[in-house]
């Protein structure tokens, strides 16, 4: 099955935390990897997504140990959300 992989970055405001990573991350933007497969069978091209990775360190932070976290989609908007609602 051949599966897409979707590249974006996230821009944080301020510090956040996620289920399943060590601590508080800090603010900055980060490279966020998704990884989407088709669904088959539809009248239509479909992709349902499979992974959403978080690679840490912050894009600008200086440079440490990094780290590919697997992350969940809906946790990661939410956080993304209210990162807005702080800065407003």
């Amino acid at each position: 099955m051949n599966v897409r992989t979707r590249e974006t970055q996230v821009t944080f405001d301020h510090p956040f935390q996620l289920s399943g990573t060590d601590g508080i991350l800090p603010a900055g933007t980060y490279r966020v990897v998704t990884d989407e497969e088709p669904i088959l069978g539809l009248s239509f091209v479909a992709y349902r997504r499979v992974a959403t990775m978080l690679h840490t360190p912050a894009l600008a932070a200086p440079k440490g140990r990094s780290a590919c976290l697997a992350v969940d989609a809906a946790e990661l908007d939410a956080a993304l959300a209210k990162d807005r609602q702080l800065s407003a």
